[in-house]
């Protein structure tokens, strides 16, 4: 939390006070697939990291990385744990306990592994791993509260949401034995515990964050949009692997609840409950800013709710990918939210703030840091 001064030139007065207002920013990224850039020379998780503390960077309070840190086709493995830590040992002006994760399709572990073993000993979002993943939890500037697969911490009146992707224990929900299997899943525990957070708490500003977004709200997030059809007719990958026993419909959102196809919990909970959250944040589908696949971008309203899309980090995972990332600038007494999109390479734009991206979005009340 930082306070920034406003000037305003009161010309009946002859002079300028000073006003003081507080700034909290989150810098909301994804889909580093550390493995899969290494291989091509590059660091995506480091290299991000020290461009947003650079020279010409920005600063940032608490970080959010929305899942897929891993790169492999195969279930993922210590070496690329061990180089994510190893990536985020580029933190120079921040901790690693500023960055708040959950697990995305391609950390799962495989069809015949322990339930999301390499997630929860590398990444550790609660930090029950330190030996491994460096997380202590008693640094961790907002304490979080529940479980590796769904927890919350509470900034002021924000009330994050973090909730991990279940696409582990085989097909047709789970990962096969080789290939991302992108669909998106969660438990009905998970949203059960979503639901009763939701309804808890009226007078949060609620943001609910998972890997995937939800069914057509932004870009590249509706039935089959994750591929295009060859000449034959045929699907093939655009955005994500075509896996035709992964639920491929599906594969560009959230699609699976404890094994339903298609299921649609959230958005159903949503359209009956207009303005219960403020921001659901999510990734999986990386591309460039102005994509408008389906006839969404990536940042949409809905429901009473702005959708925003921030991915990703990684520049050779997918055939789509421009790395890029978000910052959200919440003001104290202020309900618009300033989105700003930044670009880590110059495949779109030059390297940097990318202005045709930015946003100002209304939230259900003003922010602050009191409770």
């Amino acid at each position: 939390m930082r306070a920034i001064l406003i000037f305003g030139l009161l010309a009946c007065l002859g002079g300028i006070p000073t006003v003081s207002a507080e700034i909290f920013t989150v810098w909301a990224n994804a889909d580093a697939h550390v493995g899969t850039d290494l291989r091509n020379g590059r660091e995506s998780l480091a290299e991000a990291i020290r461009q947003s503390e650079g020279a010409d960077g920005f600063p940032w309070d608490i970080a959010l990385h929305l899942g897929d840190f891993s790169g492999n086709q195969t279930a993922p493995d210590d070496a690329e744990g061990r180089e994510v830590v190893r990536q985020f040992g580029a933190l120079q002006q921040h901790r690693r306990e500023q960055v708040y994760t959950l697990v995305g399709n391609h950390d799962a572990s495989g069809p015949h592994e322990a339930c999301q073993w390499w997630f929860k000993k590398w990444i550790d979002p609660l930090g029950e791993s330190t030996a491994f993943s460096g997380v202590d939890p008693a640094k961790m500037p907002f304490p979080v509260e529940g479980t590796w697969e769904r927890y919350a911490f509470r900034v002021g009146n924000l009330l994050f949401l973090m909730m991990g992707d279940r696409n582990d224990g085989g097909p047709p929900v789970g990962r096969g034995a080789r290939g991302g299997y992108p669909s998106g899943a969660v438990t009905g525990e998970t949203f059960a515990w979503w639901k009763a957070m939701v309804e808890a708490n009226p007078d949060c500003i609620i943001v609910s964050c998972h890997h995937h977004m939800l069914k057509a709200t932004t870009a590249a997030s509706g039935p089959w949009e994750g591929y295009v059809k060859d000449a034959d007719g045929n699907w093939k990958g655009k955005y994500h692997g075509y896996f035709p026993d992964g639920g491929p419909e599906g594969a560009s959102y959230l699609y699976f609840m404890d094994g339903k196809p298609d299921a649609q919990a959230f958005e159903d909970y949503l359209a009956e409950h207009p303005g219960a959250i403020d921001l659901w944040l999510g990734a999986h589908t990386h591309t460039h800013p102005d994509d408008r696949t389906g006839g969404r971008g990536l940042i949409e309203r809905k429901w009473g709710a702005t959708f925003v899309n921030v991915a990703g980090l990684t520049r050779y995972h997918g055939g789509s990918s421009m790395p890029m990332s978000r910052l959200l600038t919440f003001t104290e007494g202020s309900d618009e939210l300033k989105i700003q999109c930044y670009l880590h390479t110059a495949q779109h734009a030059p390297r940097g703030w990318y202005a045709p991206a930015e946003r100002v979005v209304k939230l259900s009340k003003p922010f602050t840091m009191k409770r």
